[in-house]
Formats: structure tokens, sequence, C-alpha cells
């Protein structure tokens, strides 16, 4: 056999190079992938369990979901993107041990944020019916909040433990337990919704033990012993430089919650059309499939995130820029699967959240208009 010209040989390489990176992307993103979906299921299986209670209860926790726990978890949520960097470049210089003092400092950062964003919940009543929002809705919604209040600083204690996972790669750990975890939710919200039918007080107290649950499972393993390097114990180096770790957690998360926060504004001006309770739950039903495109899209920001963190610390900026043009290319590829799914399959998607025999949140009244029916 002739041997490879100059060109072939850089060819395959070049296809070595893609296959490699598209397969180190996936190690990550993957596993993350599942995770989060794992983890929004949560919140899904609650608006479906809710759905069957009646459509101002899924209104109204639509609505908190959008217009409160929305801006809190983008907000939680893009800060982690500080810590995500941080843990990412420390790895790829070889310095384990300051992913634990990361983790802690974002912990402090976290819980500070928390509380600042808890008038938010106390007050969501108040706040939506200032929207504009329908009283009805507001009432039941100002319920909800409050009693999802501990979910809150579940957050805050979940997205730091999720970065250091991920920056050493150790996400199928995460992936279990967050399986584990819905599996428990689902079984709850049966038990305690539609068993004992406890109405909404009864999910947002499911949601609640769900959450603190997954937290409590990391944070074991955690201490466990399986990170001997990278975790010590808790360190008084968590108060150095915490002001500037919490500049790029701001400057972090104003990233993504522009992206995120266009929900919180179509659920306010749907709220103020007529017959709310509908529009409102109709447009519940389209944002939560939508939300799955975006777990997505947050595990392969994760995975990018670590892998050019990873190269950045090592000092291979071409292998940095080389893992974006990969992970694009992929994202792309995967939207155009999804609104494949959401095309072929508009007509079913909505039954899980409705008792309707046709899978449409439709109107009681025969006299008035019909607002939503999947195409």
């Amino acid at each position: 056999m002739a041997p490879a010209t100059g060109t072939e040989a850089v060819g395959a390489g070049r296809r070595k190079n893609w296959r490699d990176e598209f397969g180190n992307l996936w190690r990550i993103a993957g596993p993350v992938i599942l995770t989060e979906i794992f983890q929004f299921l949560i919140g899904f299986v609650t608006a479906a369990f809710v759905g069957h209670i009646g459509k101002v209860e899924l209104a109204a926790v639509s609505v908190v979901n959008g217009v409160v726990e929305g801006p809190a978890f983008g907000l939680l949520l893009g800060m982690g993107s500080a810590l995500e960097t941080l843990c990412g470049q420390a790895v790829g210089a070889g310095q384990l041990r300051m992913l634990g003092v990361y983790m802690q400092q974002s912990w402090v950062i976290y819980l500070a944020t928390s509380l600042a964003l808890l008038p938010l919940y106390l007050l969501a009543s108040p706040i939506l019916r200032l929207l504009r929002q329908s009283a009805a809705i507001s009432e039941v919604a100002g319920l909800y909040a409050r009693w999802c209040v501990p979910q809150l600083f579940a957050y805050a204690v979940n997205f730091p433990i999720q970065k250091f996972y991920q920056a050493q790669s150790r996400v199928w750990v995460m992936t279990g337990i967050s399986a584990a975890v819905l599996a428990a939710h689902a079984l709850l919200n049966w038990l305690v919704v539609a068993m004992l039918r406890h109405g909404i007080v009864g999910t947002a107290l499911v949601g609640d033990v769900s959450w603190w649950l997954l937290n409590a499972a990391q944070f074991a393993y955690l201490v466990g012993g399986s990170f001997p390097e990278a975790w010590s114990g808790f360190s008084r180096k968590t108060f150095v430089s915490l002001g500037g770790f919490t500049k790029l957690s701001i400057a972090s998360a104003v990233m993504l919650c522009l992206e995120m926060w266009y929900y919180t504004a179509v659920l306010i001006l749907v709220g103020c059309l007529k017959n709310p309770e509908i529009q409102v739950g109709a447009i519940s039903i389209c944002m939560n499939y939508q939300l799955w495109t975006l777990m997505v899209a947050v595990g392969f920001n994760a995975a990018v995130s670590v892998r050019v963190a990873n190269e950045l610390g090592a000092n291979r900026p071409k292998a940095a820029r080389f893992s974006v043009v990969i992970a694009v290319a992929t994202s792309v590829a995967v939207g155009l699967v999804f609104t494949l799914v959401a095309f072929v399959a508009r007509k079913q998607l909505p039954r899980l959240f409705t008792d309707g025999r046709t899978g449409s949140m439709i109107s009681r009244d025969p006299g008035q208009t019909q607002y939503f029916r999947p195409l």
C-alpha cells in the first residue's frame, strides 16, 4: 500500500482531532445534560401534577416559575459560570487544592444572593398584582412561592457542588443521584398530591424535600473521601479575595440572565390577556418543553467551559478555540433534532398537563373562545 501523501495525512489528522474533541466534549456534556434534564424534570413533574389540580393552580405555579424562580434561578446559574471557569483553570494547571476553596466561596456568595432574593418570594402576591396579573392567580402564586423558599437556598448549595464535580469530570455521580431523586420526587408527588390531595402546598413541600435530598446526597459523596486532593474540609481561605470572586460572579450572571429573563417578560405579558388562567397555562406547556433545549444548551455550556478552561490552564489556546468550534456545531445539530421532534409530536406534547381528551387547554365554557389547540 502506498504511503499517504502530505495532504491525506493532514486530512486524517484533522478528522482524528474532530473525533477526539467530539468525544471529549460528549464525555462531559452527555452526563451533564442528563443531570440537568433530571433536575429540570423535578419542576416538570411538579407542573404535570399541578396541571391536574386545576387551571388556576397550573397558571399560578407557571407564574412563580417564570416571574419569581426564573430570575432567581437564572441569576444563580449565571453566577456559576465564574466558578466553572476558575475550577476548570485550576484543574488544567494542576492546582486541585483550590477547587474546594472556590466552591466554599461560591456558597457564601450564593447564600448571600439568596437572602437578597428572599423578598421576591415572600412578596410574590403583591408584586404580581402590581404587574397587573389576575387576582386569583396572584393569591395562589403567593402561597406557593412562600412555601418554595427552601428551594431557593437549595439552589444556592447545589450549583457550586455541580461545578466542583464537573471540573473534575465526575459528572456521572451527579447523574445517578439526580435520577434517584427524580424517581423519589415523582413517587412523593403521587402520594402527597394525587392520593392524599394536599394540593399546591403539598407540591411545594415535595419540591423542598427533593431539592434538599439532592444536596444531602451530593454532599455526602463529597465529604466521603472521593476527592482527597480537592476537598480537605472547610477553610478560612474562603474569605480571602471574596470581593474579586463576587465581581466575576456578577459579570458572569449578567450574560445568562439577559438570555433567560425573556421568559419572565413573556409570562407577565400573557398574564394581562383575557382568561389568563388558560393563556398562562398554555404558554407554560410550551415553555416547559422549550426548556428541554435549554438543558441541552446548559450541558454543552458546562462541557465547553470545562474544556476551554482546562486547555487555557495548560496554556493551549488553539485547542481551546477548537473546542468552541466543535461545541457550536454540535449544538446546532441537536437544536435541529429538537425542532423536528416538537413539530412531529405537537399534538401529543400538551397531554401531560391537562385532563382534556384532545390534550388541549381549552375553555370549559362552550360560549367562550378556544384559546389553545395544537396545530
